[in-house]
């Protein structure tokens, strides 16, 4: 009998952990405990299955139990695991379905609870037809209540990415929609200068959006029937909570696991924590900023597989690290896309770099192209180092990949010199002489 691998939590960390471990070393025992009825899948096309451009939700699962047990790997689904004894090395775990209790024994730990969406203490939040969106069971929920209840009217509360993709998603359904955001802007880690491009779009797609509003409550009978903002009754037969997520360490926490600055699991670059044989990964952990050089709490999907696998690795023998991340990211709303990778002018400024930022703006294609659409890109570097923090693009067509441009040369510690002499693809129909990348680099060197 091989040693005993417990993972807690059934997400793209925690079954990529397992996958790993398992092809690392044949003769680990693995057995994954996951509260919701569903392991290993896609959460970031939720809002498109939702939309009707995924034909089901079902779609996005990548794997069943059942694939996971040909493998050797025990994923337990509606198994929640109550309490974490490092001492005894062992959980104890509720069947959702029987309410049975046990206590199991493991050798290595791995904690993947994942990240919990917000769910601020309004009246009225628990009526029927409100809803956040995290797992598999949220989106069903969401797609039965838009098929079942055909609502008219919506309100998304949040206007950070979910929220606007969300936005999309019930847009298609026919719904008279409106977006309540408590800060000043959409997208609060993008320049305001960037998002206010954003705020048009949702504006020009009939949103109706309202910034710097918060919400009292919310109202109906049976189910929801309206939010209270600011005083005003909005009109809402279906409700989405998009007020962000918070890691889930609770369980981790009662068990003497230590957290790092952001209030998320401290881990290293081998995903250890703080106990012997207890390794953590995913959206309920930190990662390294190679930006900032710090710590940070970015959930990301890219992240959590990434550290699922490197937290595998090691426990089962290997010597895999985890170098970090720049804080990569895009989303698409409606005609628009937006991306942003290392950091904002005010978040470097925050940190203390003596940070400036150009903006340019330039064609997707060349200019005698049919359908080229202007790409405006924000570049922030340090003014004494000249070294790249960040950049951030919109546009409506070609923004999604080239931020990837931006993302490599931070990972490499590039300067503003250094981007601007890169040698990118030129041909009409994908992108002019003078890149927009470039176009801002050079503006950028000025």
């Amino acid at each position: 009998m091989g040693r005993r691998v417990v993972v807690i939590g059934g997400g793209a960390a925690g079954m990529s952990a397992a996958a790993k471990a398992r092809r690392t070393d044949p003769t680990l025992e693995i057995v994954v405990y996951e509260r919701s009825g569903f392991v290993s899948y896609g959460a970031c096309g939720f809002p498109y299955a939702i939309k009707g451009e995924i034909a089901r939700v079902e779609d996005l699962i990548v794997r069943t139990p059942e694939q996971f047990a040909r493998q050797g790997i025990q994923a337990l689904v509606r198994h929640e695991v109550l309490e974490i004894d490092p001492d005894r090395q062992t959980v104890r775990v509720r069947d959702l379905r029987s309410e049975r209790e046990f206590v199991d024994h493991w050798d290595d730990l791995v904690v993947t609870t994942g990240g919990q969406p917000g769910r601020p203490p309004l009246p009225g939040i628990d009526l029927a037809g409100v809803f956040a969106l995290r797992q598999v069971e949220d989106a069903l929920a969401i797609k039965e209540w838009l098929n079942e209840q055909r609502p008219r009217s919506g309100v998304i509360i949040g206007g950070g990415y979910i929220g606007l993709e969300m936005a999309e998603a019930l847009a298609a359904h026919g719904i008279s929609l409106t977006l309540i955001e408590r800060l000043p802007q959409v997208l609060p880690a993008m320049d305001a200068d960037l998002a206010s491009q954003i705020e048009a779009e949702l504006i020009r797609q009939g949103v109706d959006l309202r910034l710097n509003q918060t919400v009292q409550g919310l109202v109906g009978d049976e189910r929801v029937r309206a939010v209270i903002a600011e005083g005003q009754t909005i009109p809402a037969e279906i409700v989405i909570l998009a007020v962000g997520v918070k890691p889930g360490v609770a369980l981790a926490q009662a068990a003497g696991i230590g957290l790092g600055p952001t209030g998320a699991i401290a881990v290293d670059d081998h995903q250890r924590t703080n106990l012997p044989q207890v390794w953590a990964a995913g959206d309920v952990a930190e990662a390294w900023h190679r930006v900032i050089q710090k710590p940070v709490w970015m959930p990301l999907g890219t992240t959590a597989n990434k550290q699922g696998r490197v937290a595998g690795e090691n426990l089962a023998g290997g010597d895999a690290r985890f170098g970090g991340i720049v804080g990569t990211v895009a989303v698409k709303v409606f005609a628009l896309e937006a991306a942003m990778s290392g950091l904002s002018l005010a978040r470097a400024q925050a940190e203390g770099f003596a940070a400036e930022a150009v903006q340019a703006t330039a064609g997707s294609r060349a200019h005698y192209m049919p359908g080229h659409q202007p790409i405006t890109v924000s570049l922030v570097f340090d003014r004494n180092t000249r070294r790249l923090l960040g950049g951030q693009m919109v546009g409506r067509e070609g923004v999604a990949k080239r931020i990837d441009t931006i993302a490599a040369a931070l990972q490499a510690g590039w300067t503003i010199d250094d981007l601007a002499e890169l040698d990118l693809s030129y041909a009409p129909p994908f992108a002019p002489v003078w890149d927009p990348i470039l176009v801002a680099a050079n503006l950028a060197r000025k």
